[in-house]
C-alpha cells in the first residue's frame, strides 16, 4: 500500500502531466494563429506595396521600375517590418525567427507556391494543417477532411498541430460522428452520411415527429393523454397546495411558480386587493376587494388617553398627541404658553404628524415574489 508521501508525489506528478498538456495544447494552438495572422498581414503587404512606386507620368519607364520594385528585397523588408504589431511578442519572435524563409519564398517558390500560408505555415515551420485535418501529422478529421464530423460538429485541433481529430458536435447532436440526435432532437432526415437534427415540441423529451402527438417521453411538467398526446399538468391543482399560505400558484407551460399575495390579503387565488381568500388585520371586505379600515373613525375611540388624536395608516393607526401637547412620560401635557410663542407648537407636533404618516407606508411592507418550488 503507498504511503501518503508516495500517493502526494503520484497527485503532484499527474498534475504537472496534465497541466503540461494542457499547456502544449494551448501554444501549438496559438502558433497556429500567429502564423496565420502573419501570413494575412504579408498579403495585405503585398496589395499595400502594389503600386507604390508608380505615380503616372512617363509610363514606358515607370512600368519598368515597377516590375523591378515589385520582387525587390526592398519591398519585401517594407511587408516585414509591417507585419507586426510592436507589443505582439509571439508574432515579432516567429518573423524574426523564420526570416531567411521569407526571404527562400520571396525570390524563389513564390511563382510555384504562391499560397504563403500553406507553404510557409503548413509545408515548412509545420504549426498548422489543412483544414479538416489535425496532429503532427495532419491526419483526417473523424468523417474525412472534407466534412468533418459530417458537418454537423468540429473536429477537436482542426487546422493545428493538435488536437485529437474527435468531434464537438453542434447542439441538437450527439455521438462520434455526430449523426445522432439529442434529447428533444429528432432526424428529420438521416443516412450513413448526412444527418438533419429538428428541435421536439416543447412538451416532448423524446419524439419522433414535430409536434406533441409525435411524442416518444413527455418532459417532466407534462403528461400524456389517453391519446397520448403530452399536456401540460396544472400543478395549481395539487392537493394539497403546492405553495404556502401567504402565495398563490402560477401554472406556467411545463412548471409552476409561487408568487406572493398581496399585503392586504390574508390568503389568495391569484395577484392583487381582489383575490384575497380573506382580508389581512387592518382591512375589510369591500364588494369583494380588501381595502383599508379607518380605525380613526369607528364608533368606538381607539385613541382614548386624554388629549391624543388618531391618525389613520394603511392597516394600522396611531395615537398622537393633540396640537399644543407634547408626550411626557407616556401622558400628553399641555406645553406652557411660556415656553413656546403662538406658532412654535407647530414645529414639535407636525414632526410628530408626518412621522406617523412616513410609519403608514411601512406599517405592512410588501412579501417579495416567491421563486419557484
Amino acid at each position: 500500500m503507498l504511503s501518503i508521501n508516495q500517493l502526494l508525489w503520484l497527485f503532484c506528478s499527474l498534475a504537472f502531466i496534465l497541466l503540461s498538456q494542457c499547456t502544449y495544447a494551448k501554444y501549438i494552438k496559438s502558433s497556429c494563429n500567429t502564423c496565420k495572422q502573419i501570413a494575412d498581414n504579408f498579403s495585405k503587404g503585398l496589395d499595400r506595396t502594389k503600386k507604390q512606386n508608380f505615380g503616372g507620368g512617363n509610363t514606358a519607364w515607370e512600368e519598368r521600375a515597377l516590375s523591378k520594385y515589385e520582387t525587390s528585397e526592398i519591398r519585401l523588408v517594407e511587408i516585414l517590418e509591417n507585419l507586426c504589431d510592436s507589443s505582439s511578442f509571439d508574432c515579432n519572435h516567429m518573423v524574426e525567427e523564420h526570416e531567411d524563409h521569407f526571404e527562400t519564398w520571396w525570390f524563389k517558390r513564390q511563382n510555384k507556391h504562391p499560397d504563403l500560408y500553406k507553404w510557409f505555415c503548413i509545408d515548412t515551420i509545420k504549426v498548422c494543417c489543412s483544414t479538416g485535418t489535425f496532429g503532427p501529422d495532419c491526419n483526417a478529421c473523424v468523417a474525412g477532411s472534407e466534412r468533418p464530423c459530417h458537418g454537423n460538429g468540429v473536429c477537436d485541433g482542426d487546422g493545428t498541430r493538435g488536437g485529437n481529430g474527435r468531434c464537438n458536435c453542434d447542439h441538437g447532436y450527439k455521438g462520434e460522428f455526430c449523426l445522432d440526435c439529442m434529447d428533444g432532437y429528432f432526424n428529420e432526415i438521416r443516412n450513413d452520411t448526412f444527418s438533419l437534427c429538428t428541435e421536439c415540441h416543447t412538451s416532448c423529451k423524446t419524439c419522433s415527429g414535430l409536434t406533441n402527438e409525435d411524442c416518444e417521453k413527455c418532459k417532466t411538467g407534462w403528461g400524456e393523454d389517453d391519446e397520448g398526446t403530452c399536456l401540460d399538468v396544472n400543478e395549481c391543482l395539487n392537493d394539497p397546495p403546492l405553495c404556502k399560505e401567504d402565495q398563490y400558484c402560477l401554472n406556467t407551460d411545463g412548471s409552476f411558480s409561487c408568487k406572493g399575495c398581496d399585503k392586504v390579503c390574508s390568503g389568495c387565488t391569484g395577484a392583487g386587493p381582489d383575490k384575497c381568500q380573506s382580508c389581512a388585520p387592518g382591512y375589510q371586505d369591500t364588494e369583494g376587494t380588501c381595502t383599508d379600515v379607518n380605525e380613526c373613525e369607528q364608533t368606538d375611540a381607539v385613541c382614548t388617553a386624554e388629549n391624543q388624536e388618531c391618525v389613520n395608516n394603511k392597516g394600522s393607526y396611531v395615537c398622537i398627541c393633540a396640537s399644543r401637547y407634547e408626550e411626557l412620560e407616556g401622558v400628553c401635557v399641555k406645553i406652557p404658553e411660556s415656553d413656546v410663542s403662538d406658532d412654535s407648537w407647530l414645529t414639535l407636533y407636525l414632526p410628530v404628524r408626518d412621522q406617523a404618516k412616513e410609519n403608514e407606508a411601512e406599517t405592512v411592507k410588501s412579501p417579495e415574489e416567491h421563486e419557484d418550488l
